[in-house]
Formats: C-alpha cells, sequence, structure tokens
C-alpha cells in the first residue's frame, strides 16, 4: 500500500503525538524537550514508515500499520498505558522478513533502541518491547489489559467481511511465495487450528462481542480450504517424483 502526502503526513503526526506524550511521562516531566528530542522522534518516525512501505511486503504494510492504529484508538479504553500499546502497535511489525523467524524479537530490540533516541524512559520502553513480543503468540495472559488491546488489534482482520478477508488471506500467501504450496497450506492450517481451538480469540469484551463470531467463521471456511482431501491429493501427485 502506497500512501499519499497527506496520509504520510497524518501517520507521522500521530507517531510525534503518541511518542512525545509517552517521552513526557504522567506529569509531564520527562525528557521529551531535551536537545535533539524533536529530531530523532520525526527520523524515527521516518524510519518506521519506510520500512513498512517495503516493497517485499504485501500484508504486513502500511495498511495493516494504519489499521492496527486505528484499532487500538477504538480500544483504548481496555487499556492500562494506551500509548504504550500505540508505540507497540508502530512497532510490532517493524522488522518482517517472511524467511526469518525471529522478526518479533528483532522488533522488540528496535523498539528500544529507538525508543531510548526518542527519550522515552526505560520501563515504558521494555513495556513496548514485552507488547511487541506478546505478537509472536497472540497468547497474553487474562489480566493484561495492554496486551489484549494490542492483540485484539491486531488479529481483527480476521473478523472482516469475506471480500477483505480473501485479500488478507491472497497478500498473505504473497509474502511466503517463496514457500512450496503444500507445506505453506500446512503451517498455515496449522496456526489457524490452534487459533481454533482456543477458548477465546479476543482478550477484550469489545473483541469478543463484535469480533469473535465472524473471526471463527472466517477461519472455519480457510481451513476447509487449506485441508479439502481432493486439493492435498493434487499437490501430491504433482509433487510425486517422476517413475
Amino acid at each position: 500500500m502506497s500512501l499519499t502526502v497527506a496520509d504520510e503526513a497524518d501517520l507521522l503526526w500521530r507517531w510525534t503525538e503518541t511518542v512525545t506524550r509517552a517521552a513526557a511521562g504522567p506529569d509531564g516531566a520527562g525528557s521529551a524537550g531535551a536537545a535533539g528530542t524533536g529530531e530523532a522522534v520525526t527520523a524515527v518516525g521516518r524510519d518506521l514508515l519506510a520500512r513498512y512501505a517495503e516493497p517485499t511486503r504485501r500484508y504486513h504494510d502500511l495498511r495493516h500499520l494504519t489499521e492496527v492504529l486505528d484499532r487500538i484508538d477504538h480500544l483504548a479504553e481496555f487499556a492500562r498505558e494506551v500509548d504504550a500499546v500505540r508505540l507497540a502497535g508502530w512497532f510490532h511489525d517493524a522488522i518482517y522478513d517472511p524467511h526469518r523467524s525471529d522478526n518479533e524479537e528483532a522488533s522488540a530490540r528496535l523498539a528500544t533502541q529507538a525508543l531510548a533516541r526518542c527519550g522515552v524512559d526505560g520501563p515504558t520502553a521494555a513495556e513496548v518491547s514485552r507488547l511487541v513480543l506478546l505478537t509472536s503468540g497472540h497468547a497474553p495472559a487474562d489480566d493484561d489489559s495492554n496486551g489484549a488491546v494490542l492483540c485484539d488489534a491486531d488479529l481483527a482482520v480476521l473478523s472482516t467481511a469475506p471480500e477483505r478477508y480473501a485479500v488478507y488471506v491472497a497478500d498473505v500467501r504473497s509474502e511466503y511465495a517463496h514457500v512450496p504450496d503444500a507445506a505453506f497450506r500446512q503451517g498455515r492450517a496449522a496456526i489457524l487450528s490452534d487459533l481454533a481451538a482456543r477458548d477465546r480469540l479476543f482478550g477484550t469484551d469489545y473483541g469478543r462481542a463484535h469480533w469473535e463470531k465472524r473471526a471463527r467463521h472466517n477461519l472455519a471456511a480457510e481451513l476447509i480450504l487449506l485441508t479439502r482431501p481432493e486439493d492435498l491429493a493434487r499437490e501430491s501427485a504433482e509433487n510425486r517424483p517422476g517413475d
């Protein structure tokens, strides 16, 4: 997804407002006014926008970032420290390479380093890093309100209308174009089966009330497509070595 100049300016403004509040702290006495912090905030924000605009991204892109930030705002009342959750939204897919398995860990490290540059205190940066790591499994503890908001915002795509869900599925497959179809289907089915087996997909009251039913319907429908016997038989025949 490409941004218009206005869209980019709006996202950069949202980033600046959030990180400036976080750096100032609840009493406004933090380091937000320190020399050079303003320039660092802008530089980090532009770097994040560039990362989400990488041409290899099809789903984990600027559209996804915007949707996650919008959902966090929608769920703000459920978070204990909503600005920390917003910052985690910015960083949760900052590093995304389908060839590697440590994207969340790398993104969490980037968050710690970048937020220090922006004058955000250690405890807040540590909370952001912790939240980013949660998006690896989307399983926050029952009493983790910050984690519930971030994970719900990230998983809300599962509850979208069929047309949007189909685009999401196709975009994820495109990001993993290097993976053979049979292996992708097996891996994707394992992930979706794990989600479908959970007692609940969403941790906030809003998510459970408004997103749970549709998400489970979409998961079930995709799992049927991923595991149809005729498709698996066809793939097995196609991958069988020649006589």
